[in-house]
């Protein structure tokens, strides 16, 4: 998965537009001269795996087309406390207004990418795999996306409009778990894959039973249902378990059998990763 320029610069125009207010930083206008040039190290204080750093580094050539650039640590590498990860050299005012915009997308990213990892580090050996939700940050969906890309989980849908996901509230209009599944497989066209949610090992029995899904999610199951589910799946439909997923718990869902695990803190309450910018003169 890769970001499109088109989409960094409109997210990080956005984000300077809401931190400068009215056009400029009060701050660095009125300290630092015009002409005033500086050297800044981007630098991570803690262990993590880097995302978003091409996100960063456009903050600061939106500001000025005046800066040089060298980087020293890719998107998806590991991170140790004071690895330097790039050097910037250009017109100080502009990096230290670019500073904390490029800072909260290179912090935010790399904090998903390194969790992400660390999901993936608990199912490893077990042949499940770790996916995203929907449940991103409003604005920054395809970053967050990227970075779970980055830190080797895999992305659920981007959108509404990318899969069918037949949830209980939808099940419960279209008049039942049949009725929903007819509709969807009469309507979607070839392309589109059917996934339904159950929250029961009787509605799984019901959706097995009359078929026209291609993935099933299992949401809140307990492990010991995950178990019984994966059992009476037979391995003909692939399983999804969703639900209060957590780094503690990860491990033992995965060796139920499940293929997917849907993991929504991914993105949703998921800790920076402390990176900062050292400037000198």
């Amino acid at each position: 998965m890769h970001l499109s320029p088109l989409y960094i610069e409109d997210a990080v125009k956005a984000a300077l537009r809401e931190d400068l207010g009215h056009g400029f930083d009060a701050t660095s206008d009125l300290l630092i001269p015009a002409s005033k040039r500086a050297r800044g190290i981007l630098r991570t204080r803690e262990n993590g795996y880097l995302a978003g750093l091409i996100v960063a580094l456009s903050t600061f050539s939106m500001l000025h087309g005046d800066f040089e650039m060298s980087v020293h640590i890719q998107d998806g590498e590991r991170l140790k406390p004071g690895a330097a990860i790039a050097e910037i050299e250009g017109p100080a005012r502009a990096m230290l207004t670019g500073e904390r915009v490029a800072l909260n997308f290179l912090n935010h990213m790399s904090g998903v990418a390194s969790l992400t990892a660390a999901y993936v580090k608990e199912v490893k050996g077990t042949g499940a795999e770790i996916c995203d939700t929907r449940k991103t940050l409003p604005g920054l969906r395809l970053f967050q996306k990227y970075a779970v890309y980055v830190g080797g989980g895999a992305n659920h849908r981007f959108g509404l409009d990318d899969a069918l996901l037949i949830k209980d509230n939808h099940i419960a209009v279209a008049g039942g778990i049949g009725q929903a599944l007819d509709q969807a497989r009469m309507l979607a066209g070839h392309t589109k894959k059917i996934e339904i949610e159950v929250d029961t090992l009787k509605q799984l029995e019901e959706v097995l039973a009359h078929g026209g899904a291609d993935i099933i999610m299992l949401d809140n199951f307990t492990t010991p249902d995950l178990k019984r589910a994966v059992k009476m799946g037979g391995g003909h439909v692939p399983l999804e378990a969703s639900g209060g997923v957590t780094l503690e718990s990860v491990k033992a869902i995965a060796q139920t059998g499940v293929d997917y695990i849907s993991v929504g803190a991914l993105t949703h309450s998921v800790p920076q990763l402390d990176i900062g910018l050292d400037i000198k003169l």
